[in-house]
């Protein structure tokens, strides 16, 4: 099989460091032009599922703009510019739980939309992890810290109480490595 080609591209949208859209021209392996192929750009991001020395799982219940109610969610945020995908994992784990972890285990880097782009999921299972400080308050999101078991963290999973794609997917890599 033969890739796609990018042909040209011009940006079309530039609203902030969240969001650039550009117009590409492609080709495909067949030889077809397609132009006006939209690309989106967004920062890449990490999310990481949490299990602490007692072998739970840290996550927390909140709320999201796109998710429609209260969800579960694993530590989660965007790379800075040039950040390494673990260092980001690692400084968010640091500022929103206020945790370090003994083990961390790379569980995929994944593009959010395979035609549109949309940044990287970067996903982690940090294991032995312990609380080291104070969380760092940034985020935009009331949340609650609650612990889990493994059988506790399936069936939430299961019942589709992890509303976000990418937060499913960590929390489904994780409990075949945990």
């Amino acid at each position: 099989m033969k890739p796609w080609i990018t042909i040209s591209r011009k940006t079309i949208l530039d609203h902030s460091k969240w969001l650039k859209v550009e117009d590409h021209s492609i080709q495909l392996p067949n030889g077809t032009t397609i132009d006006n192929w939209c690309w989106i750009i967004s920062p890449d991001y990490v999310n990481v599922v949490v299990q602490d020395e007692d072998e739970n799982f840290v996550c927390f219940r909140q709320t999201k703009y796109a998710a429609n109610g209260i969800s579960l969610a694993p530590v989660g945020g965007y790379l800075e510019p040039d950040e390494d995908p673990l260092t980001c994992a690692k400084r968010e784990l640091r500022e929103e739980l206020g945790y370090q972890a003994s083990e961390w285990v790379s569980l995929g880097r994944f593009p959010c939309d395979g035609n549109h782009g949309n940044g990287f999921a970067n996903l982690f299972l940090a294991r032995g992890a312990h609380q080291v400080g104070e969380i760092i308050v940034d985020d935009l999101e009331e949340q609650e810290i609650i612990k889990l078991s493994r059988s506790e963290l399936m069936q939430s999973l299961l019942d589709g109480e992890f509303k976000v794609l990418s937060w499913s997917t960590a929390v489904a890599l994780a409990l075949f490595h945990a």
